[in-house]
């Protein structure tokens, strides 16, 4: 009986699956046609702020039940007209121009037959009364920086028609389309280019979360959140650790923070984290990195870190000035782990795992001083370097995890050197790494021994200071003592100032033979 009801179970599942991957590939087919409507790039924000109203609409039909159950009464988040069951739902709904005109004018009439602000000039103006970061703040900051691009309202009719048939109230409907939503932001970061950094690929992130293990109680936080692939894996792994209506409440409402600056990701992340189960997430629109070290006190630390901050990127001077002078870099990914080391609770109750590139780990100048504050203040006790092709397409640049808490000092650090893919040169777009992939740091990360992939190094000698005390080189980037490979440790002037020498010696020598040739004895 048991064995007759898991299958029905998991056939019905498939069934449901198989009807919203139809749904969501209907409505990208549809939405190739709009002549308004680039690529993906384009085509998936809209897909994703159509999937996010239908969404609130469901919650809300949800709350307001169960509210008026309980014999209160209940305060819409969007009001009418412009609730998705006012002008959406149904197939006789408005369309064409009129659609158009409804979701993009600053004045137009509305489906009860009002005048009045279209759909995104209402819904940029919500915002709680209390002050507190709720559902209406996040809906007016998403589509603050939101335009429509599609130019036909009869495919855009379309479009609404097909995500009308998802129901968001259905918790197996939006478990299924979290996964499928993982599927549309990996699709995103193919098309993105530079924008790739929206998505980290899932196996890093759940290595890192998994290592890390977040507990009911801590705050987490990803000051670089993207399209939030840290904050819906530490949902799940929190998720599973909530035996009590209290644990729950913790989770949903204390637990999980985020930033985001830009609009697009904004939207993605929200969406994202609605679908994993988080019914209000808390990111701040802002960029984190607007607040003036030093006054970032104990009231906005936290437990846990995990992030894959932009590298290679450039801040605006009056970011600069939140750092101290002679801590100031163009180097997105150095004023990151800045503020990361600030952020930590203090006392052994934070710990961080990031992602940075190759040359953090051997960068010198201000790069020096900030690793050299990593290993005296903070406990760097794990590097995991990564092989090249893990972020494929986005970036070939070798990267590494890096696992540091506030216990203690570095005393030493252990390293561990992911391998390449059996067979292969790298990771790729079309073969990735996969979650099988981390099984043998998995099984290290437990029970520590040196062996061909993983060795121990004291930090003494790490870092190098001048006559002055000033933090001259600190060198990371320690190669693996086991694969026969010469481990360099001079700073790159150093080696480049030696190829030039090198490059000189040659071109005098030459310069002999041309004069003896010249001038035969």
């Amino acid at each position: 009986m048991a064995r007759t009801v898991r299958r029905q179970r998991v056939t019905r599942q498939t069934t449901t699956a198989q009807r919203l991957d139809r749904l969501v590939k209907s409505a990208r087919r549809v939405m190739r046609k709009d002549k308004g409507l680039n690529g993906d790039l384009d085509r998936l924000p809209m897909l994703a702020w159509v999937m996010f109203l239908k969404f609130l609409d469901d919650m809300e039909r949800v709350e307001e039940e169960r509210t008026t159950l309980a014999g209160n009464d209940y305060r819409p988040i969007v009001d009418s007209p412009y609730r998705w069951r006012d002008w959406a739902a149904g197939s006789g709904g408005i369309t064409g121009p009129d659609l158009l005109e409804f979701l993009s004018s600053e004045d137009v009439e509305l489906p009860d037959g009002t005048q009045g602000p279209g759909l995104f000039t209402y819904l940029r103006t919500l915002h709680s009364d209390n002050g507190d970061r709720e559902r209406r703040d996040v809906i007016g900051t998403v589509f603050r920086g939101f335009t429509n691009r599609m130019e036909s309202g009869y495919l855009l009719r379309d479009v609404v028609n097909l995500i009308d048939g998802i129901h968001f109230d259905s918790s197996e409907e939006v478990h299924i389309l979290g996964r499928l939503y993982e599927t549309l932001l990996r699709d995103m970061r193919d098309a993105a280019g530079d924008s790739g950094e929206f998505y980290t690929p899932r196996p890093v992130v759940r290595f890192m979360v998994d290592a890390v293990a977040p507990r009911i109680g801590e705050t987490v936080l990803d000051p670089a959140c993207g399209t939030g692939g840290f904050l819906c894996e530490t949902f799940q792994h929190l998720e599973r650790q909530t035996d009590t209506v209290g644990k729950r409440h913790v989770l949903q409402r204390e637990t999980l923070l985020g930033c985001e600056a830009k609009s697009l990701p904004f939207l993605l992340v929200q969406l994202n984290l609605l679908l994993h189960g988080l019914h209000a997430p808390r990111i701040d629109p802002g960029n984190a990195l607007r607040f003036r070290l030093s006054e970032i006190g104990e009231e906005q630390r936290v437990n846990v870190i995990l992030t894959n901050p932009p590298f290679g990127g450039e801040e605006e001077s009056g970011i600069l000035n939140n750092f101290p002078k002679d801590r100031r870099t163009t180097e997105t990914a150095h004023l990151f782990l800045q503020l990361i080391m600030r952020r930590l609770k203090r006392g052994g109750r934070g710990r961080a795992a990031v992602v940075v590139p190759n040359g953090t780990l051997f960068g010198d100048g201000i790069c020096a001083r900030i690793k050299a504050d990593l290993l005296e203040r903070f406990n760097l006790h794990t590097v995991v370097r990564l092989p090249e092709g893990v972020f494929s397409p986005y970036t070939d640049i070798p990267t590494n995890l890096l696992f540091f808490d506030t216990t203690r000092p570095t005393r030493e650090i252990w390293y561990y050197e992911q391998p390449r893919p059996e067979g292969r040169k790298k990771y790729t777009k079309t073969a990735p790494m996969t979650h099988d992939d981390f099984a043998g740091c998995r099984s290290w990360w437990g029970d520590r021994k040196e062996n061909e992939r993983a060795w121990k190094v004291s930090i003494e000698g790490l870092i190098r200071r001048n006559d002055d005390g000033k933090v001259e080189s600190c060198n990371l980037d320690l190669k693996n003592p086991y694969t026969g490979a010469i481990s360099d440790h001079r700073r790159p002037l150093e080696i480049v100032n030696t190829v030039i020498d090198h490059e000189r010696a040659i071109l005098a020598l030459m310069d002999e033979i041309k004069a003896e040739l010249e001038n035969p004895p």
